[in-house]
């Protein structure tokens, strides 16, 4: 008497080992997809952290310029240390500022007067910043 014992056929391996191989193929897609936006997304938080710099109330009279951060800092602090200075002197962005927005609640209407600024830090990872300024209640 001849015994059957259930096992698998070779086309049976074949099929699952293609199964599993487009299954990694697309974990690994995936995977390299999230890295490379993981990557944008911490060079962009680095950036934000440069782009501070540029956020001084002296900011909108720079219009199509290329300024460093030490151009935009120096009238507001006293730079000794050399080191600090070169390290503010490399760091530059292109500034474009827009024409101002001015929001007015409509006629007959109480509320809020404002004056909106837009700060455009151009560059490799460019940013928009908004300067919101109240006018009156």
């Amino acid at each position: 008497m001849y015994l059957w014992r259930p096992a698998f056929t070779i086309i049976e391996i074949l099929i699952a080992v293609i199964i599993i191989s487009f299954g990694i193929i697309f974990v690994l897609k995936i995977h390299s997809d999230n890295h490379e936006q993981i990557v944008y997304i911490s060079e962009r938080n680095k950036h934000s952290l440069q782009d501070s710099l540029y956020l001084a109330p002296n900011i909108l009279r720079y219009h199509k310029d290329e300024k460093t951060a030490y151009d935009i800092l120096q009238s507001h602090f006293k730079i000794r240390e050399d080191k600090s200075r070169e390290i503010l002197k490399r760091n530059s962005r292109a500034v474009y500022i827009p024409e101002e927005v001015h929001i007015i609640p409509p006629p007959e209407t109480p509320g809020p007067t404002a004056i909106v600024n837009e700060i455009k830090l151009k560059g490799n990872h460019s940013s928009i910043y908004w300067r919101f300024k109240i006018q009156s209640f």
